[in-house]
């Protein structure tokens, strides 16, 4: 623990106030009560509407925010990779869907041993080479795929009716697999529109497939950005013959954020339908004041993410524990270790504490080790431990 970034002077820091010592700066934080609501409000959210969460563990990659989530009801958590699907493994996670074809005989080689040993895992298909590769494993249970569809210029994904056709009559030509029903990511797409189109269009490939699929169909779906679309799609007794089992896929609603999600969250659409809240902060010192308009934070790229917007400063802590809001700074660039802020409004100095909202936490979180997770009296009640 003491080698982590930001971790000073305790190995047990549970109960130790952020600002008492023993932590140093920058520091990730992540506010408990803002999980916790974040957690209740999509759990509410998918049982209202008839969905299953699976949410998309790469986001955290935290063995306690699984917990958190399975224990809220979570039918399952997306992952990203085998190896992803491994550390959901060692932890007890009993269901595991991985958004993506798996081609590494390694890997599929662990998927059967594991599936062989009980564990529940789902997995993308969209060649025929994905097929061939699972296909090649040996074990006793089929393994459980998912004909995954996309969209012209999107991710992976077949483009077309007829691969998608193709590559279900070729994972049912094979004993070593079993067709679980069909799967899509919506979360490139530019607007309302275009989400319900490729939705319909995932409906359509159910339904083409629908000889090939069992009586229980997983039809899974949604980033954090059009679940409100997906919610309206997908649930519901559209497929004769078969029972739907629609499956949300969002992950980065647990912590939200003062960025990307802020202003793409489907609750600014849907409104009465429940609220997030930023869960994130890095806290930063300012450490040069070199002339005047401008300040550095020691804060860079490999402390806050940058990928969909720059950090937010939220606040301003004095070295006597006064806290007053952060008119007036803004983040204009990032190096990898340093922060350049233009000051216009609440003055900083050497020594001041900045709090910075971040923007995308998918890319916050796999940048820390350990974060400490604090109630808001800024107490820390538990350490959480990534595995990227």
């Amino acid at each position: 623990m003491l080698l982590d970034k930001g971790f000073w002077g305790s190995d047990s820091p549970v109960g130790q106030s952020l600002f008492g010592g023993s932590f140093g700066w920058p520091l990730l934080v992540a506010r408990a009560a803002a999980v916790d609501r974040n957690i209740a409000t999509i759990a509410a959210y998918a049982e209202r509407h008839g969905l299953l969460l699976a949410p998309h563990g790469k986001t955290t990659m935290s063995p306690t925010l699984f917990a958190a989530q399975l224990a809220a009801g979570a039918w399952g958590i997306t992952v990203a990779t085998a190896q992803q699907a491994r550390v959901c493994r060692e932890f007890g996670v009993p269901r595991v869907l991985v958004a993506n074809q798996i081609l590494d005989p390694a890997a599929l080689a662990w998927v059967a041993a594991e599936t062989d040993a009980g564990l529940d895992l789902y997995f993308q298909v969209d060649s025929p080479e994905g097929v061939a590769a699972a296909a090649a494993t040996t074990g006793v249970r089929p393994l459980p795929v998912l004909v995954e569809i996309g969209y012209p210029g999107g991710r992976t994904g077949c483009r077309t009716a007829s691969s998608a056709l193709a590559v279900a009559h070729a994972v049912a030509a094979s004993p070593r697999l079993t067709l679980a029903g069909v799967t899509g990511y919506e979360g490139g797409l530019p607007d309302t529109a275009a989400v319900a189109a490729f939705l319909d269009q995932l409906r359509a490939a159910a339904a083409e497939l629908s000889e090939l699929l069992p009586p229980s169909v997983v039809v899974s779906a949604g980033g954090s950005a059009w679940f409100d679309v997906v919610a309206a799609r997908l649930p519901g007794d559209w497929l004769p013959g078969h029972q739907v089992v629609p499956v949300l896929r969002s992950g980065a609603y647990i912590t939200h954020d003062d960025g990307y999600y802020r202003e793409h969250t489907p609750f600014n659409r849907v409104r009465g339908e429940g609220m997030l809240d930023a869960a994130l902060e890095v806290w930063a010192q300012v450490i040069s004041t070199p002339e005047p308009g401008v300040a550095i934070a020691g804060m860079g790229k490999r402390d806050a993410p940058f990928d969909e917007g720059l950090p937010v400063p939220r606040a301003v802590r004095r070295p006597s524990g006064e806290v007053v809001p952060a008119d007036g700074l803004h983040v204009t660039r990032l190096m990898d270790q340093h922060a350049f802020l233009s000051v216009d409004g609440t003055g900083v100095a050497p020594g001041d504490l900045v709090r910075f909202g971040i923007s995308h936490p998918c890319t916050a979180f796999d940048k820390w080790r350990a974060i400490p997770l604090a109630d808001d009296t800024d107490l820390v009640v538990d350490v959480l431990r990534t595995y990227f």
